[in-house]
């Protein structure tokens, strides 16, 4: 027989409130901590986007960084030499993957002159054929200027224009650099780096690490650039004043035919760093040529299919991992905050339908 239950007193009930109370406090305190709520000294990407906002303004409707660019659409091409390091599907042998991709410059302003800033950015999205997705967001430059968002922030606040001119105050620019040393190897890159005349001329570096894993559970530490098959000059048009020479330069080459780049994967070494994006690797690591990625077709980012995709770092498939890094879950939740206000801003614009996208709000 089983023992008869308790009675049912109001003190059995008080107690029993009292925990569930208790169970939710602990819930929401824990909740606004992450949301930085109950911590305001904590970084979140409400006060990382905002800084954006605070150094060039608000566009409604456009990314808060790389807010200037254009769509673009292929393939990628896989040789399978990354299939012996990955098991992720994008690099079989012939595999044929669609690619919905997207060439920007960096900073708020949409309307920004294409030579005002000497980096461009390539951001990927690899639809797999079981269903899953690759996405991956790459730079001009070989190296990033800080290691961890809360550096990246202090970054941003130190160039936040100061209101009686309208510019960056320098000295505060010169105090963030003095505090952050690990910026040198940015810093010199930045000093000889020009405005490239075209994104298809461009080579594109992840910056950040991942880890391929391959059949048996075997994990290799990566990082990848994409490297262009054009290296002509291409279109003098930044020399002649036109601020919207970059996407002019894609539209005149795609009329000639597909632009192709080499996906290019350096494999690290086991005392290899891959936390820190402001260091390289050395250049006798082992580097394989993994395919071709080929762009067919561009249009304007307002109606083009990149429009509505979270090019979120951590969007990735089975075979390809996150590396230990600080600044990808910092990205992540970055990209989410801005996807969100974007779209929340695009459906609410005069005469604009709101985003149908069924994209992950990650």
């Amino acid at each position: 027989m089983h023992d008869p239950a308790p009675p049912d007193t109001p003190i059995r009930r008080i107690g029993s409130w009292t925990l569930i109370a208790s169970a939710v406090a602990i819930a929401a305190v824990a909740f606004g901590y992450v949301g930085g709520w109950l911590a305001p000294q904590r970084l979140t990407p409400t006060k990382l986007v905002d800084q954006f906002q605070h150094n060039a303004g608000t566009f409604p409707g456009y990314r808060r960084n790389h807010a200037k660019g254009v769509c673009v659409a292929g393939h990628f091409e896989s040789n399978g030499q990354a299939q012996a390091y990955s098991v992720a599907q994008v690099f079989a042998p012939g595999q044929r993957t669609p690619v919905v991709g997207r060439f920007a410059i960096p900073g708020s302003n949409p309307y920004a002159p294409d030579s005002s800033v000497p980096i461009r950015s390539m951001a990927l999205r690899f639809a797999l054929a079981n269903g899953q997705q690759w996405r991956t967001g790459m730079n001009s430059m070989p190296v990033f200027p800080v290691a961890t968002s809360q550096a990246f922030y202090a970054q941003l606040q130190a160039k936040q224009p100061d209101p009686a001119t309208g510019k960056p105050d320098p000295a505060k620019l010169a105090a963030f650099f003095a505090a952050h040393p690990e910026t040198a190897a940015f810093r010199a890159w930045a000093k000889t780096a020009q405005p490239s005349a075209s994104y298809a001329t461009t080579s594109y570096w992840s910056l950040n690490a991942f880890v391929f894993t391959d059949a048996t559970g075997q994990r290799q530490p990566v990082r990848w650039r994409m490297v262009p098959e054009a290296a002509d000059a291409g279109s003098d048009a930044n020399n002649s004043g036109d601020a919207n020479y970059l996407a002019d330069d894609l539209i005149g080459r795609l009329a000639r035919g597909p632009l192709r780049w080499q996906l290019q994967i350096t494999l690290a070494n086991p005392d290899d760093q891959t936390n820190d994006a402001t260091k390289t690797w050395p250049q006798d690591r082992r580097t394989i040529d993994a395919g071709t990625l080929v762009l067919e077709r561009t249009t304007p980012q307002a109606s083009g299919p990149c429009r509505d995709i979270n090019y979120d770092p951590l969007v990735l498939p089975a075979g390809i991992e996150a590396s230990d890094d600080p600044l990808l879950p910092a990205r992540s939740a970055a990209y989410a905050d801005s996807y969100l206000r974007r779209t929340s801003e695009e459906a609410h614009l005069p005469g604009t339908a709101a985003p149908t996208s069924t994209e992950t709000k990650r």
